[in-house]
């Protein structure tokens, strides 16, 4: 004893002789304050040993107590006077003047409070005044360890409820936002940044609204710190969504925007990775008309680093739009989506009679099919000016990025004159009602809005109001033409640059608005060509080459789907730039006059901006792995479900080719992704689509890589299950291929087939599982490896419940005798264990009457007694004492079968070899503690 106070003034060599050896900060088997229990040379009462080592000049003694006070605090605080006494210390002990004995301190702080919180009744109050200010202080502590300890701590205690809601307000906000002030000190404020960043989430939103929000918007225009606004901008979406759809809109929309505007390309790769998040807080009208043209100009952004983080966003994005329900789906609790049950809809809507067939009725998406006919106006008129402005918002991003001012006024003009228009033949059709034959009518939905005409005939005859409209029509051609001018000279100042490949990448952007400033023009041309056919004479001024448009302009002219992506089929794709700009016109009559209009309006719908669909859909482009990355394709393979689901199984034909890319690209990895996401894909194509564009892709990926393969194994069930049973059949002949791997080796994959067989035999009927699964279940049982032999017997068994669940009484006594040919007379020892598993199995289960049981495997099952392999006299000595003799109808008295499986049982008792004796002896009650005194004997 005498060398204890020793030991806590210098000697660390007789911690051996007090249990110190295994001091650590991980030791939890012993109390690390256990000496303040030992009477040593000092006489001192436990609190009063306590308070000389928390305050002795040894760093060491007060590291200890510094990291002991959880002890401390469980052995004083279920007295009172000892508690306070034990936080004075505490508060002193916070004083410190070496760092390490405060951060030790402040590690500790978060376990204590959660201790005392379970402990004390008045844990709050003693919290709030001894322990929180401890841990406001070392927010500003000098020394950079301790620090990052108190916000780590803070952090906890926020998770974990520990701090009052007055505190947080009066304590915590002030000095963060002390901390964030532009005249503090730069390491300083952006710690308190990431605190305010984190903090957002596990405070209530007020609090977060009133306080901290005006803080942040503020940091986010910081001008002298990258880092303040690169923390601001990664934590973005968080914040927006601890502060809701309003704040968001109100306040943070407007920072955002000049984040993603941001000099230094962090800033903006880090908008791009959680606009997703940032989208998710914010109104359906906010998110098509401001967030859709922002995220096109991060995708064209000049930096590759930022367009690639765009384009992984993108798919994401675009799922902000989805609502399943209009799909007829709905995702349950586990987060699985599923088909909603089928709902009476109107017999007039177009959409049912379009998709009757399939498995579920879609509910429509469009809102102009369900407000009446003045709203199925107003949706096409939007609609179309919202195209028309995310074009114009295109164009002038990419103008912007070579610093050509005057491009914006020109793109406003653009995009003020076409929204004119729209508004205006808004409200002349809104004064007239229409039939529902109007509103549903398949010319009104599938075709592009129609900005310059009306269905009204009174319109036609109208000569006045149709040269109004001609002289808008004429006004914004004329600001297209010079949108045309700005793009041109932009392109022409590229040229030099032409070996950079984001040069490139900029080039074939502003190539396609080029194409949709002029298509747009040849497109508003025709339709005006339609309205007034019965006067060409006064057609003529709204084009003033009107004669040398009779090229079928309507044919020509690609829908707004294919205006973005340069590498559109129906344009030639090796039209340099100079040919753009010497005689656009002339490229685009190179266009293939042989694509009919309805291929051209196979990319529209109006669920998303179509701008962002364009990009999506040119995610499968080539040229996108060179300038923006590697595995661009694997990124749109990944979002597709989601990207499937926003649009609906009504706009399949918008990503039907694009599927079909990816699944034939030469990644097997952007193919695998495909594979192990096809079944969800057909839940919300339906059926009828399913079996017409997925089932074809599906089969390719049967025969694919194994690394592909697994991806369709692993939801084989949940992909035949919901297809027709006449398609579903076709694939049994096709479940053999799966035994073979392009690795042996490959277990798992043999392993994954056999689990899903056991699912997939409810597909079926007993003659189907009899003639085909039955032999692959038997190639299974064979297996080298014992996993995949396990889970193939628990597959026999399934097959033989499936067989007596439908009365096919004859099937399962043809696949018993084959098993008792195959495993118990087996050659190999093996084989033979297999049978008693099996059996045991069967009774286990019951998945047979007893009487077939008895006649047709019982006699089997007991000669295995005599089998020479200890082994498999062990499984029968299982399969006997623990599981027939354990039922009912074997325990019964006046059995027939009891007296020969006894004598069996009596036989093994007997057995040789220890392990059958041992097997055979026990019961399963006392099955535990028998196999411990048999590993005691051995």
């Amino acid at each position: 004893m005498a060398g204890i106070p020793l030991y806590f003034v210098d000697l660390q060599d007789d911690l051996d002789d007090f249990g110190f050896e295994d001091y650590g900060p991980d030791c939890d088997s012993m109390r690390i304050t256990a000496f303040l229990d030992i009477p040593g040379q000092d006489n001192l009462a436990p609190l009063a040993r306590l308070e000389k080592y928390a305050f002795s000049d040894n760093i060491f003694n007060r590291q200890i107590i510094a990291r002991g006070l959880l002890d401390v605090f469980r052995d004083f605080s279920h007295n009172d006077e000892d508690y306070l006494t034990v936080m004075a210390i505490v508060v002193r002990l916070s004083e410190d003047t070496e760092p390490t004995v405060r951060t030790e301190l402040m590690e500790q702080i978060p376990p204590i409070a959660i201790f005392l919180q379970e402990s004390r009744p008045n844990f709050p109050s003693a919290f709030s005044e001894y322990l929180m200010p401890i841990v406001v202080r070392y927010l500003t502590d000098p020394n950079n360890q301790v620090r990052k300890a108190s916000q780590e701590s803070l952090v906890i205690l926020l998770e974990q409820g520990l701090v009052a809601q007055n505190d947080v307000e009066n304590k915590v906000c002030p000095i963060l936002l002390d901390l964030s002030a532009p005249e503090s000190d730069d390491e300083y404020k952006v710690e308190a940044v990431n605190i305010i960043c984190k903090m957002a989430s596990m405070v209530n939103k007020s609090t977060v609204e009133c306080l901290l929000l005006p803080r942040f918007c503020e940091l986010c225009g910081d001008g002298k710190l990258f880092q303040v606004r690169k923390v601001c901008a990664a934590n973005f979406g968080d914040i927006c969504n601890a502060v809701g759809q309003e704040a968001t809109e109100k306040s943070l929309i407007p920072k955002f925007f000049e984040l993603c505007s941001d000099s230094v390309w962090g800033m903006r790769k880090a908008c791009a990775e959680c606009f997703m998040a940032v989208s998710y807080t914010t109104s359906p009208e906010i998110r098509r008309s401001k967030l859709s043209p922002l995220f096109i100009s991060l995708i064209s952004d000049p930096c590759r680093w930022v367009r690639q983080a765009a384009f992984q966003s993108l798919g994401p994005f675009i799922s902000t739009f989805a609502n399943p329900s209009s799909a007829g789906l709905y995702i349950r609790e586990d987060g699985t989506l599923s088909i909603r049950p089928s709902s009476p809809h109107p017999a007039g809507n177009h959409m049912n009679a379009m998709l009757r067939s399939s498995e579920t009725p879609v509910e429509n998406k469009s809102e102009s099919m369900t407000e009446g006919p003045s709203a199925s106006c107003t949706s096409c008129s939007e609609n179309s000016a919202s195209r028309e402005e995310s074009s114009a918002t295109r164009i002038n991003s990419e103008i912007d990025l070579t610093r050509l001012s005057q491009s914006d006024n020109v793109g406003a003009c653009v995009a003020k004159d076409i929204k004119g228009c729209q508004v205006g033949n808004c409200r002349s059709m809104d004064s007239r009602a229409q039939s529902a034959e109007d509103v549903f009518n398949t010319f009104l939905y599938w075709r592009p809005p129609l900005p310059d005409i009306s269905q009204d005939l009174e319109l036609l005859q109208c000569k006045t109001e149709m040269l109004e409209e001609s002289c808008l029509a004429s006004a914004a051609l004329c600001n297209n033409c010079v949108a045309s001018s700005e793009i041109k000279k932009v392109l022409r100042s590229l040229q030099e640059h032409m070996d950079d490949p984001d040069v490139q990448a900029q080039v074939q952007v502003l190539s396609a608005a080029l194409r949709a400033a002029h298509l747009d023009s040849g497109y508003e041309v025709k339709q005006d060509e339609e309205v007034n056919s019965n006067d060409q004479e006064e057609a003529s001024p709204l084009d003033p080459d009107h004669s040398t448009g009779n090229e079928s302009p309507l044919s020509l002219s690609p829908t707004q789907g294919e205006t973005v992506d340069p590498s559109s089929p129906t344009i030639k794709k090796n039209m340099d730039v100079e040919e753009l700009l010497n005689g656009t016109d002339r490229a685009l009559e190179i266009e293939d006059n042989d694509t009919p209009f309805e291929e051209d309006k196979s990319k529209l719908q109006d669920i998303i901006p179509q701008p962002l669909l364009d990009q999506y859909l040119s995610m499968t482009d080539p040229a996108r792995a060179q300038t923006v990355d590697n595995e661009i394709a694997k990124h749109c393979a990944y979002s597709l479900p989601g990207v499937a689901l926003t649009l609906g199984r009504q706009n399949w034909h918008c990503l039907k080719d694009t599927y079909e890319t990816l699944a034939s690209d030469v990644q097997w990895k952007v193919r695998r992704t495909l594979a192990f996401s096809i079944h969800e894909l057909a839940v919300i194509l339906g059926d009828q689509l399913t079996a017409a564009d997925l089932v074809p892709i599906f089969n390719g990926f049967l025969k694919d890589l194994d690394e592909v393969r697994i991806g369709v194994l692993k939801h084989l069930y949940d992909f035949l299950k919901l297809l027709h049973a006449d398609k579903r059949r076709e694939y049994l002949y096709q479940l053999q291929e799966f035994v073979v791997t392009d690795n042996s080796r490959n277990w798992r994959f043999r392993y994954e087939l056999a689990e899903q067989l056991i699912l997939i035999l409810e597909l079926y009927n007993p003659n189907d599982v009899y003639d085909y699964l039955r032999h692959i279940a038997l190639t299974l049982c064979s297996d080298k490896v014992s996993e995949v032999r396990w889970i193939s017997f628990r597959l026999v068994v399934a097959i033989l419940q499936k067989f007596y669940a439908n009365n096919a009484n004859s099937l399962g006594l043809n696949f018993i005798n084959e098993l008792i040919v195959r495993f118990r007379h087996c050659s190999k020892w093996v084989g033979r264990q297999a049978f008693a598993f099996i059996c045991q199995a069967v009774v286990d289960e019951e998945c047979m009457p007893v009487n077939h049981f008895v006649e047709h495997l019982l006699p089997s099952l007991l000669s295995l007694a005599s089998d020479p392999v200890p082994n498999v006299r062990v499984l029968l000595a299982k399969a006997l004492r623990q599981t027939l003799l354990e039922k009912v109808y074997f325990r019964s008295v006046g059995n027939p079968h009891l007296e020969a499986v006894e004598e069996t049982v009596l036989v093994l008792q007997a057995d040789r070899d220890q392990d059958v004796a041992f097997f055979a002896t026990i019961k399963p009650k006392h099955h535990t503690m028998h196999i411990t005194s048999l590993e005691k004997q051995n």
